[in-house]
């Protein structure tokens, strides 16, 4: 072998390979650690939203993310894991989503997507533009959702939006739905009122109640509004007035079939 050149030329260039590979090893694991390339900039970006006007955090606070990057962020430019550090974004109360992206030579960019509340789920939690369910404290005025799942927020949210526009035209809107187990759905209005619209074509019904509001319904409102009305009758609906007119002299009865 050892007269053998050729044997010896593959010999001498495979372990020269070797020594360049472990070369580039150690060299490179030594890189991957600090105090190389250490994370010097974390910058943070608002999720554009064509919703929102100004581009600022509007409940995530400075003070937790740089507490975040200082107890989450770990390593360096080169082997910080950014699947790591997104999830620990997610976690901030008000984060809906994350992305994080490294930007040479020492920085993290990372995008945050805040919850923006819709409306209250029961007691206990919040309901975003999305329909998703999540939970933080907070003490605003919004609309009450119930369901019998938090699976259901996202129906209720849609069918929020839709009973609204319905009754713009009346300048009233929904302060609270209750979805029942028998999927349901009753109303609450901004008036006080109570919509009971039933399981069945639930639209159609309250474009009944729109339609006839102000020829069939308003002369029993008055100065206040109704207390109650049942939408669920195939060709009409009936009222109660509020507790106080049930008591007064009137000449109509307090029932009323469109």
């Amino acid at each position: 072998m050892w007269n053998n050149h050729h044997a010896l030329n593959m010999v001498s260039t495979l372990l020269m390979g070797v020594v360049a590979v472990a070369a580039v090893y150690v060299v490179g694991s030594r890189l991957v650690q600090p105090p190389f390339f250490p994370i010097k900039e974390i910058n943070i970006r608002v999720h554009d939203n064509a919703d929102q006007d100004d581009q600022d955090l509007l409940n995530v606070t400075y003070e937790q993310i740089e507490r975040l990057t200082r107890d989450e962020i770990k390593g360096n430019f080169l082997s910080v894991d950014l699947t790591e550090v997104r999830a620990a974004f997610v976690k901030l109360p008000w984060v809906r989503d994350a992305k994080v992206n490294r930007q040479w030579p020492h920085g993290l960019n990372v995008t945050l997507e805040e919850h923006q509340a819709l409306a209250y789920w029961g007691s206990h939690a919040l309901v975003n533009t999305y329909g998703e369910v999540f939970r933080v404290s907070i003490d605003r005025d919004l609309p009450v959702f119930t369901g019998p799942k938090e699976a259901n927020a996202q129906e209720v949210a849609k069918q929020y939006r839709k009973f609204n526009h319905m009754l713009a035209p009346l300048q009233q809107s929904t302060v609270e739905i209750n979805l029942t187990p028998r999927y349901a759905w009753r109303l609450r209005l901004n008036t006080g009122t109570v919509l009971e619209l039933g399981r069945d074509e639930i639209d159609a019904r309250l474009a009944r109640y729109v339609m006839f509001y102000h020829h069939n319904m308003v002369q029993f409102s008055q100065d206040e509004p109704l207390a109650y009305v049942d939408l669920r009758y195939p060709n009409g609906f009936a009222i109660r007035v509020p507790e106080a007119k049930q008591h007064a002299p009137r000449k109509s009865d307090s029932r009323k079939q469109a």
